[in-house]
């Protein structure tokens, strides 16, 4: 096991990390930026290395920086968290070169699920169900554009290779609109991720969104922690999550989660990984693959027991898994509500600081935050300062919970987007539980009508 693990990252990731590293009795070092130079997880590591300016691309993004740092510290392994260099296989590759353990994939696995195209192969190769569409990237030949459009059927999605966080996709309903969007999309593609390969697929009008978690170590064994259900989106950003997900069937459950670990065996994946879906019509379609801890881990921690953070230490320390998949057992419900920084109804961003940080409590109420009162929330960085995750043996009892949890919590010096969780915790549609990844959108569509 290591001594000493260097996070690269910041927020409520850095502490999460740091939390797992204190119970396994491993050292941590924090990097940081000026502008998190009073952050709590600075303040609670063993050691800390400023990195540089605010600017992620001068800190969280200077390799250079981050290598050095793990170097002065005599650090053994690095975790990358979510986001910033997360999915970057160059990360990956520049930290074992220099000396280090990748805490996750390794860079030729990264890289793989990282252009969506070759995923999406990978995926078919290994039985994974996909979304109807092109298997390669699209051409510059307008009539071939055309024609694959057709063979799809209207309306189709164009998505960068590259993409991800719901950038670099545009949906077209008509064939007179797709060029003008394939251009668009392709130029937003090398522009946003310095690749301008695209692809094309069928654009499913009703789908939820459903990922699966995965673990699998380095000698084969691989096993799926349930799924989630992360429908509840604003512009493909998750607001709200949930696992197990409603009114899914045990049996559906358990084959696509079969097929996603053995797709891990077979592409010999080590590490936490998610595999996302759209679900429609009781069918999976294959969208992406995240190869990374995600923000909403805590709901399939809450259901299964696992330490997802623990084990992503323990594999990348050349552990084998402790236990199988008969031994993973679902209890309970788990909702994960996202606290932003940010105009409940408008989402616009509100830095600031935070003149009163007041967390709830109580019985099945779980909250991971790096924010705490007179903290000084930065305008340089994503908007997320907790996330709130409720669990009771049931979702009625978990959404019970949620509503009063919500309502203890207390926040000011800045704006959040609590209230729109809390008319969330009493919609109806949500209640009854399956609604798509279109639901939030049309929602806020409504209310901007009625007003």
């Amino acid at each position: 096991m290591f001594d000493k693990i260097l996070i690269a990252n910041r927020g409520e990731i850095a502490l999460r990390i740091q939390r797992a590293c204190r119970e396994m009795g491993i050292k941590s070092v924090a990097i940081h930026s000026e502008a998190d130079a009073d952050a709590k997880y600075v303040r609670l590591a063993d050691e800390s290395v400023c990195i540089g300016p605010a600017a992620s691309l001068q800190s969280y993004l200077h390799i250079p920086s981050i290598i050095s740092a793990a170097e002065v510290t005599d650090a053994q392994a690095i975790h990358p968290g979510y986001g910033f260099l997360a999915e970057s296989a160059d990360f990956a590759e520049r930290v074992e070169k220099s000396g280090f353990v990748f805490i996750g994939p390794r860079p030729e696995t990264i890289r793989l699920m990282g252009d969506k195209v070759s995923a999406k192969n990978a995926m078919k190769k290994a039985g994974i169900p996909c979304v109807p569409g092109v298997d390669g990237a699209l051409s510059s030949d307008s009539a071939e554009i055309k024609k694959i459009a057709r063979s799809i059927g209207y309306p189709v999605i164009i998505k960068a290779a590259g993409g991800g966080g719901g950038r670099g996709m545009r949906v077209v309903h008509t064939e007179a609109a797709l060029l003008n969007a394939v251009i668009m999309t392709r130029n937003e593609a090398q522009a946003a991720f310095n690749n301008p390969v695209i692809y094309m697929e069928k654009f499913l009008k009703d789908p939820r969104h459903i990922e699966f978690q995965v673990l699998a170590d380095s000698y084969g064994n691989a096993v799926y922690l349930g799924e989630r259900d992360c429908s509840m989106q604003r512009r493909h950003q998750k607001i709200l999550e949930e696992a197990p997900a409603p009114l899914l069937s045990a049996r559906a459950r358990n084959k696509i989660g079969e097929r996603c670990a053995a797709a891990c065996r077979k592409i010999g994946y080590r590490g936490a990984g998610t595999f996302e879906f759209l679900y429609e019509k009781d069918e999976f379609f294959f969208i992406e693959m995240n190869t990374r801890i995600q923000v909403e881990h805590p709901v399939s921690e809450m259901i299964t027991g696992v330490d997802i953070v623990q084990q992503q230490i323990r594999i990348a320390a050349g552990e084998k898994l402790s236990f199988k998949q008969n031994d993973i057992v679902l209890k309970g419900h788990a909702i994960e509500c996202r606290i932003n920084a940010e105009h409940p109804y408008k989402f616009t961003p509100s830095a600031g600081r935070i003149t009163t940080w007041h967390v709830p409590g109580g019985p099945g109420i779980r909250v991971d935050s790096h924010v705490y009162t007179n903290y000084l929330v930065p305008s340089y960085y994503d908007s997320m300062i907790g996330k709130i995750i409720a669990y009771g043996d049931t979702r009625q009892q978990a959404v019970a919970r949620m509503r009063i949890a919500l309502s203890e919590m207390v926040v000011e010096g800045i704006e959040t987007n609590i209230p729109l969780h809390q008319e969330l915790m009493i919609d109806a549609a949500f209640l009854r539980g399956g609604t798509n990844i279109h639901y939030l959108e049309h929602k806020l569509a409504e209310r901007i009508k009625v007003k």
